[in-house]
């Protein structure tokens, strides 16, 4: 992610002025972030692999979309590693090697769920706040540089997240509505399951850069195993059996 997320920085920096209403400045940020990632020539407009996404994307839209002020768009963008990430403003992009790194629909499918998640949490927005309200140099730095409030915010926000993750509670929340998300759209969220279980056999010191940005620990996999069996309703359906995946 940290490849990718140095363009969602540098569109941070350039942020001020922005509107006070924060729906406003969610949808500027989506707008910075993508003129940025396509200015780097990251953007792919045409590939096979949309004949995968697309179908699965559409379906979770569906699902995603009333509970957020902004439609999502699903985008491939050029990357070596592979990853997901939601930008406020709805966009999520998924890099090529996710395409091939998920082995079905259900860990794609999770992958994606979670991320909406995010957007649909204002998780990075909530980052930004937080960060506005603890920082001691914004101010002092907006001023020197005749930004506003929120751009100051926006410029310490940068220092600080060189290496941006949540903690396990926001990333547990994510999984939460993420599992729901799935399951409405038809997909099974066991997805999210196995995938995390595929992270903990994978050496850290050669994993893929989004493992340290999603932290796929014990814990995340007890609470989602936890929150199937206490909601039967609408988990009892779906099966644990990585066999009864449906291969990409």
């Amino acid at each position: 992610m940290k490849r990718l997320l140095a363009a969602f920085l540098t569109a941070l920096l350039a942020l001020a002025p922005l509107a006070a209403r924060a729906d406003d400045t969610e949808a500027q940020i989506g707008r910075q972030v993508y003129d940025q990632l396509k200015s780097q020539g990251k953007i792919v407009s045409d590939s096979p692999y949309y004949s995968t996404l697309d179908p699965i994307a559409h379906r979770i839209a569906e699902i995603a979309d009333p509970q957020y002020q902004y439609p999502f768009h699903f985008i491939l963008v050029k990357d070596k590693q592979p990853n997901a990430f939601a930008v406020p403003g709805g966009n999520v992009y998924v890099t090529l090697p996710l395409m091939t790194f998920v082995k079905n629909r259900e860990e794609l499918a999770g992958v994606l769920c979670h991320e909406t998640s995010h957007d649909i949490h204002h998780d990075v927005m909530h980052r930004i706040n937080v960060d506005r309200n603890l920082s001691i140099g914004a101010s002092l730095l907006g001023a020197i540089l005749h930004v506003n409030q929120l751009g100051a915010t926006a410029i310490n926000l940068a220092a600080n997240l060189q290496d941006l993750h949540f903690s396990r509670g926001v990333e547990q929340n994510a999984d939460h509505l993420g599992a729901y998300t799935c399951s409405k759209a038809g997909y099974n969220p066991w997805g999210m399951v196995w995938l995390m279980e595929r992270f903990q056999t994978i050496d850290r010191n050669s994993a893929p850069e989004f493992l340290s940005d999603h932290p796929s620990d014990r814990a995340r996999i007890d609470a989602l195993q936890q929150e199937f069996s206490d909601d039967p309703a609408i988990f009892s359906r779906w099966s644990s059996s990585i066999s009864r995946a449906h291969p990409l």
